[in-house]
């Protein structure tokens, strides 16, 4: 195939899954809001199951209700009638996922959570399948004559299972906004890896206590260089009195006020007055936005009566991944 007609291939999929999920769309009603309140009113966990391309994406789904707020997993067909129908209980709901609503593998579970009445929602296209039959609740996605699968012998699940995906999420979201589930929530959840950095707040990577160069407004600035140079962070903090955050001395402010008299100066009076600060429940990469809006590269977080709690550096941000 030449270039211009993979390229139409590729097209063609994507048009056909985007008119899939255009019917989806028009297709939300009463049974949509009913299932977000059934899954709402669980005291126990969301049991996804499915087989084949529908397990697939059931796992995608239980995946994405257990990191959003609502307990989740994956209950796989062919293992729950060796064994694993035990791990369902009667504080859970069984959303179980078929395209045609027939697959035989099935069975075991739907009879299960029927004989034990766990409420069930069926995710499937046939409406008077044997699955949305016994289900409490059916949440029904097009079928192959409003929208074939775009797979060209159209047996492959790839319309249908990009609408599933679709309906899917947009139970999980709704769930999470009904819940009102935070950032800081989903911070807890995704500890790991590039999305748990994004999420970390100032107060997470600040340097504290000690580790923070303050010196007080008098001191003569041939001992704030000694503190300057221990501390190694390129800046001092320079606090009045009553502990708050008054100035800032910084590389940049050493070089515009070097000369022989330089040591001989307090630090009050060489320092940069109302420094840019932050509070320690701001996220990182905001932080690190305000730095490069800004052109700082050092900022003191500081609590309601301007008390430094913890310096940042664009260095701690950036090695840490926040970006």
């Amino acid at each position: 195939m030449v270039k211009e007609e993979l390229i139409q291939s590729a097209c063609r999929v994507i048009d056909k899954e985007i008119k899939g999920l255009e019917i989806l769309k028009q297709s939300f009603s009463d049974a949509f809001v009913q299932a977000v309140e059934k899954m709402m009113s669980v005291k126990g966990r969301i049991i996804i199951s499915g087989m084949g391309k529908s397990g697939h994406i059931g796992q995608k789904i239980a995946a994405t209700l257990a990191s959003t707020g609502t307990p989740a997993f994956f209950v796989h067909p062919g293992e729950a009638s060796h064994g694993d129908l035990g791990m369902l209980t009667k504080d859970d709901l069984l959303l179980a996922i078929s395209n045609s609503g027939e697959s035989k593998e099935m069975a075991d579970i739907i009879s299960y959570s029927r004989r034990f009445g766990i409420p069930m929602i069926a995710i499937t296209s046939v409406m008077s399948s044997s699955m949305a039959r016994a289900a409490d609740l059916t949440l029904l996605i097009p079928d192959k004559k409003e929208a074939p699968e775009a797979c060209p012998l159209g047996l492959a699940p790839t319309t249908s299972t990009t609408t599933t995906l679709a309906l899917g999420d947009a139970l999980a979201v709704a769930l999470i906004e009904q819940k009102g589930f935070s950032a800081e929530e989903f911070k807890d959840r995704h500890p790991g890896g590039k999305l748990g950095n994004v999420l970390l707040r100032a107060r997470d990577l600040m340097v504290k206590g000690d580790e923070m160069p303050l010196v007080p407004l008098d001191m003569h600035m041939s001992e704030a260089l000694v503190i300057m140079t221990a501390k190694s962070w390129g800046c001092l903090g320079i606090i009045d009195e009553t502990g708050a955050l008054v100035g800032m001395i910084t590389d940049g402010d050493l070089r515009r006020h070097m000369g022989n008299d330089l040591i001989n100066k307090t630090a009050g009076e060489i320092m940069t007055k109302n420094p840019k600060t932050v509070i320690g429940d701001l996220l990182c990469v905001e932080v690190l936005r305000l730095m490069n809006e800004k052109m700082i590269t050092n900022l003191f977080v500081v609590d309601a009566d301007m008390k430094p709690q913890g310096l940042l550096t664009m260095h701690l941000l950036l090695q840490m991944g926040v970006a």
